[in-house]
């Protein structure tokens, strides 16, 4: 067989460079979709077959819990910190997480807690329970069987936090943090925990709801306007300055609780915006110089101190968002997967400030009511 021409090996040549080229640009120019869809279950809500519920009377159920919880001791802090996790299971076959996920419970223990839970440690004992938490996917999507999923998601935290009341607190100041997905799911669980027992709300030093959207219209607490004020709600979504696209998409895709349990689109109302550096919902740019302590504590063993990095960044509350400047530390970057980069971030900008706020919050409500201290 005669030998084909050099120019149209060349050509071919050319030609598979280019199918190649087309090829890897609609493969970066689509990979949200190609990785989001990796994710997706594939399978409608109504017909899926979640895990089985967790049992808050057995320790398994508990990512976080105090060694005798039934008994707490002078040596600990004197208030209980019930902390709702933010999103650690990426998707895929399931809608919502077993609690036992390997990945998942490997990711909350080394990422999630050093960098969430860790700010509390000093303010009280910390029950945080596992839940069949939404996956990832579902904070990606507004379908309706997403949004079924994360109502799915309450009815475990519900019952956590309903089994922690009656069998452990006895009678203790709380302090309620939910992160992200947690965040959202703690808004609901303050509003129903409140109205079935108004007497709770006085037991409440404060909530901390993190990266989290809450309507000022229709918030379950009073916000947080100053430091020690106690009974109030702490709530923000951050975004860095100039990240405009970032900003609308939290505005125009963020859900919160409608009537009946449904989760809707925020249609326009403001949320509220704490701001950790001025300890309250304040107008105006906080400096650096407030912020009393940043932190990287990812794979930091639990109940560790990380080390701190103070003056790392500024915050301002504009449009109900916390606008927050560039931190100078390449530990407080963003890094890792592309699903690594769409959860929390792995990093705390005011883990010192929650710290010392929360502190500040459980000692004026013990000052001011007769809660044992």
């Amino acid at each position: 067989m005669a030998e084909r021409p050099r120019g149209f090996r060349r050509l071919v040549a050319a030609v598979v460079l280019v199918v190649v080229g087309v090829l890897a640009a609609g493969a970066y120019v689509w990979r949200d979709d190609i990785l989001r869809t990796q994710l997706d279950p594939k399978e409608p809500f109504q017909t899926y077959d979640p895990p089985p519920a967790p049992d808050y009377a057995q320790r398994a159920a508990w990512a976080l819990m105090p060694r005798a919880p039934q008994a707490p001791t002078e040596s600990e802090p004197p208030a209980d910190v019930f902390f709702v996790g933010p999103t650690t299971f990426d998707g895929g076959r399931h809608w919502n997480a077993p609690i036992d996920d390997p990945q998942a419970d490997r990711l909350f223990r080394r990422v999630m807690a050093p960098n969430y839970a860790g700010p509390f440690v000093k303010v009280g004992r910390i029950f945080a329970p596992r839940y069949r938490q939404a996956s990832l996917y579902t904070l990606m999507t507004l379908r309706e069987d997403a949004k079924e999923a994360r109502r799915f998601a309450y009815s475990d935290v519900a019952a956590a936090f309903r089994y922690y009341l009656a069998h452990y607190n006895q009678g203790r100041p709380v302090v309620v943090v939910g992160v992200e997905q947690g965040g959202t799911l703690a808004t609901r669980l303050l509003s129903e925990a409140v109205a079935r027992d108004p007497s709770l709300e006085r037991r409440i030093a404060a909530a901390y709801l993190i990266q989290t959207v809450v309507p000022s219209d229709d918030a379950p607490l009073p916000p947080c306007l100053a430091p020690r004020q106690s009974g109030c709600l702490a709530v923000w979504a951050q975004v860095y300055e100039g990240d405009v696209e970032r900003a609308q998409a939290i505005l125009d895709r963020s859900l919160v609780w409608g009537e009946g349990g449904q989760l809707v689109n925020l249609q326009g109302r403001t949320p509220i915006c704490f701001n950790p550096l001025f300890g309250g919902v304040v107008d105006g740019q906080a400096p650096p110089r407030l912020n009393q302590g940043a932190t990287n504590a990812t794979g930091l063993e639990w109940g560790a101190r990380p080390a701190f990095l103070t003056r790392q960044v500024g915050a301002r509350c504009e449009k109900g968002l916390l606008r927050v400047s560039r931190p100078h530390s390449a530990s407080l970057k963003p890094s890792g997967s592309w699903t690594d980069r769409r959860r929390m971030a792995p990093y705390n900008l005011f883990y010192a400030d929650l710290e010392a706020d929360a502190l500040g919050r459980v000692e004026g409500l013990l000052a001011g009511s007769s809660l044992r201290p």
